[in-house]
Formats: structure tokens, C-alpha cells, sequence
């Protein structure tokens, strides 16, 4: 249902060839030295390929095993996922009280428009009539979409921010000048020299159009499902942390196996969210769009991609990063069935702490830092 798909040769496009940069002389000279040497021994010869061989970028040889080079990363995805919660705890504690603010002064405004309501109609009504017909359009055209917005759930307009995000870097990927940065940013691999930031920025990044519509619809399916079990904030620290998580699988079994490369795709924070609600719901009905008649429950949906993609990792495949699948998926289940209690449930002190900070030692009960009915 998701993929996460690793890159291939796109770094090829932009090494410089070989006779721009020290031109047609060296060119010459190695058929020479091999006519010269005839009899030269086969075996230094194959030494000699090998050894270009594993320097080669597109080289089947797998490079050299570094697994020092986890440190980083792993710092990187224990600390980059305390911070997202702690973020979310905050924000949730800002969400509340500004909802609590603006129902106050929402309350205080309807009682003023009670005294005023016989002359608001006549003053709207002359408003209406001095405005053009542009203007009257441009109206009638903001409330359409107002409309449009009010009936979407929280978990879609959640979601609508991340498929705007995606859409972004998916046309980032086509401005020529940036391809250099999108690929040391936006792709994910254990080999380059920047390994943290981009196991953040990969699960926004996706070259292919379809890659990206097939993540962003799971995703959206998923979405009023997760938010109403999670809320807005902990959704988005969940799937930013598993994003994180699954990368950092991914550069496990890369470095474990030798088979360094990059890759890109949300697929991995994807696999996170769906396997949080499959835990939560495991029997939830779900269907395929192409398969309308064919039904089944969410536990038995998750046991099947957790199979194929386990069976996709033992034989190899390399179509898809089925390492950051299964990274996804289980810190999905993680969270669900422990990790909700050992994070969430626990951020009341920093919720105080933000509190005093903000309104000082004598100020109320912190709103959204007590208990919490989701999950």
C-alpha cells in the first residue's frame, strides 16, 4: 500500500565526465600502456578493477561497513523524537487556551450584538449594496470555500498541510539547480556526509508523482481515524518520529548488509500511522479502491504488509525499503501499546513547567495538561 523507494543512479546525472575536467591526453595514454604490456598478469589486472570498483558510485561491490556512523543518527532519532513530543505537548497546551480565549471573547461579542442586532441588518444591507460586482463575487467565492473547509474533519485539514508539503518538494525535484541539494538533503542514505537532517526531510521528499499520490492516499484515508484517536498535535509528533524512526532502520540493515544507497519517500511515517490505527482498531473493515467487493479486517491488513515487507527484506529486494516499512510499522505498534503511556501520558510536568513559565507561578490550572481521554 506505501513505498519508500530507493534511489538509483541519480547521482550520475551530475558528476562531471571525465574529459571536461582533465581533457583528452590520459585518454590516449591507457590503450598505449596496455599494447606496450602485453603479457601483463591478469591478476593485478582484476586487482586493479576491483579496486576502481568499490570507488565507483554505481559499483555493484559494496562499499566499506562503517557502523560508527549510526551514532549520529541514533542521538539524532532519540533526541529528535523527545523533541517532537515535548513540541506537541506545548502546542497542545497553546491550542487549548487559545480556544478557551477566543470562546470568552466570542461570548462577550454575542451579548454586545444582542443590543445591536436591529441595526446590523440595514447597516449590512447598505455595506452589500456600495460593494461591485467583483467584489460581491470574490465574496460568494470565499464563503464557497469556507464551507468547503468547515465540513472536513480535523484529521484532513491536518493531513492537507503534509500532502502541501510533499507537493512542494515533489516540484522542487524539478527545478534543475536544486537537484544538488535535494539530493544531499532530501534523500536519505548511512554513506553520505549528511545523515541526520535528511531522515527528517526524506519523508517529505518523493521524485515520482504517483509515489507521492499513492503515500498521500493512504495517508488521507487514515487521517480523520488517527487524529481522532491521537489529536492533532500527538498525530504529528507520531509521524514525524516515525519518519525518523524508520530511517533509521533503514540505515541499520544498509550498513549491516553493505547495500549503501539513498532513499527517499513518506512511506516509512505512513507505515507508522496505519499501523497505529490497525493496533487500535484491528477489527476495523478496510477495502481496496480497485477491489470494491474484496473486504478485510485492519489487524489481518497489517499482518500482511508486516509479512511482505519481512519477506521482501530476507531475499533482497530493492524496489522498495522495506527495512523503513517495517521501522515504521513498529514504532507504530510501539507507540500504541507502550510508548502512549511512557511519553504522552507523562507530559504533565513539562506542561506545568510552560505554564509557569508563561503565566507565572500563580496563574490557573494549565489547560491540555491533565489527563488526556485519546488513546
Amino acid at each position: 500500500m506505501t513505498s519508500r523507494v530507493l534511489v538509483k543512479n541519480i547521482s550520475c546525472e551530475f558528476s562531471l565526465h571525465p574529459q571536461q575536467r582533465c581533457g583528452f591526453r590520459k585518454a590516449q595514454r591507457k590503450p598505449e600502456i596496455r599494447k606496450e604490456n602485453p603479457e601483463q598478469n591478469p591478476a593485478s589486472d582484476l586487482g586493479e578493477a576491483a579496486a576502481k570498483k568499490k570507488t565507483h558510485p554505481g559499483s555493484s561491490v559494496p562499499p566499506p561497513r562503517k557502523p560508527g556512523q549510526l551514532f549520529r543518527p541514533l542521538v539524532f532519532t532519540v533526541g529528535f523524537t523527545g523533541c517532537s513530543f515535548g513540541a506537541a505537548a506545548i502546542l497542545q497546551y497553546e491550542s487549548v487556551k487559545f480556544r478557551v480565549e477566543t470562546a470568552m471573547e466570542e461570548a462577550k461579542e454575542e451579548k454586545l450584538k444582542k443590543h445591536e442586532q436591529s441595526h446590523d441588518t440595514a447597516y449590512w444591507h447598505n455595506w452589500w449594496n456600495q460593494l461591485s460586482d467583483f467584489q460581491k463575487q470574490m465574496i460568494v467565492l470565499m464563503s464557497v470555500v469556507d464551507d468547503w473547509w468547515s465540513r472536513k474533519t480535523e484529521g484532513q485539514k491536518t493531513v492537507m498541510g503534509v500532502i502541501a508539503l510533499n507537493t512542494v518538494v515533489l516540484c522542487c525535484w524539478r527545478i534543475p539547480y536544486m537537484q544538488r541539494s535535494m539530493l544531499k538533503y532530501f534523500t536519505s542514505n548511512p554513506a553520505s556526509k549528511t545523515r541526520c537532517l535528511p531522515m527528517v526531510l526524506s519523508s517529505f521528499s518523493h521524485y515520482s508523482i504517483l509515489h507521492m499520490m499513492a503515500n498521500m492516499y493512504v495517508l488521507w484515508t487514515f487521517s480523520t481515524s488517527v487524529v481522532s484517536l491521537l489529536g492533532r498535535e500527538q498525530f504529528l509528533a507520531v509521524y514525524l518520529s516515525g519518519g525518523v524512526f524508520s530511517t533509521f532502520i533503514s540505515y541499520i540493515c544498509k550498513t549491516a548488509t553493505g547495500r549503501l544507497g539513498p532513499s527517499l519517500g513518506a512511506s516509512g511515517a505512513v507505515m507508522t500511522v496505519l499501523a497505529a490505527v490497525c493496533t487500535k482498531m484491528p477489527e476495523a473493515q478496510l477495502g481496496i479502491v480497485l477491489l470494491p467487493m474484496l473486504s478485510f479486517t485492519a489487524g489481518t491488513a497489517l499482518k500482511a504488509l508486516v509479512a511482505f515487507d519481512t519477506v521482501g527484506l530476507l531475499l533482497g529486494w530493492r524496489m522498495l525499503d522495506h527495512a523503513a516499512h517495517l521501522g515504521g510499522a513498529l514504532f507504530g505498534l510501539w507507540y500504541i501499546s507502550y510508548g502512549h503511556g511512557l511519553i504522552w501520558r507523562k507530559r504533565e510536568p513539562l506542561v506545568k513547567f510552560w505554564h509557569d513559565l508563561r503565566r507565572g507561578p500563580s496563574g490557573g490550572a494549565p489547560p491540555g495538561g491533565g489527563g488526556d481521554s485519546r488513546v
